[in-house]
């Protein structure tokens, strides 16, 4: 299982990233993702959910009403589009996976990264003027 963030950059304040999540190895459509993010000196917090199916989303309050997440199965990729970026959200951001089913959780749990046990190197996502 191999996952591979990108998308990444400098962006200012009010402008708009789309990163994407893409999967090796595996059939991304048998899983759900997660986009994670650590800020320098912060810890690792969970920014967004898509499930494998359906698909059922899940955000972050901080990004609710910003962030989109969706997939594209026939592509193998996960997207985050990133809108009225925020100097906040600079962090590098990383997509994940789970082995065990992060659906059957109360939504808010379904964005801890210690359920998540496949990651993708992060990309830099810096929001400055």
């Amino acid at each position: 299982v191999q996952l591979q963030a990108s998308g990444g950059g400098l962006v200012q304040p009010g402008g708009s990233l789309r990163l994407s999540c893409a999967a090796s190895g595996f059939t991304l459509d048998d899983y759900a993702i997660g986009w994670f993010r650590q800020a320098s000196g912060k810890v690792r917090e969970g920014v967004s959910w898509i499930s494998n199916s359906d698909p059922s989303v899940y955000y972050a309050d901080s990004v609710k009403g910003r962030f989109t997440i969706s997939r594209d199965n026939a592509k193998n990729t996960v997207y985050l589009q990133m809108n009225s970026l925020k100097p906040e959200d600079t962090a590098v951001y990383y997509c994940a996976t789970s082995s065990e089913n992060v659906g059957s959780y109360y939504p808010p749990s379904r964005l801890l990264p210690a359920l998540y046990d496949y990651w993708g190197q992060g990309t830099q996502v810096t929001v400055s003027s």
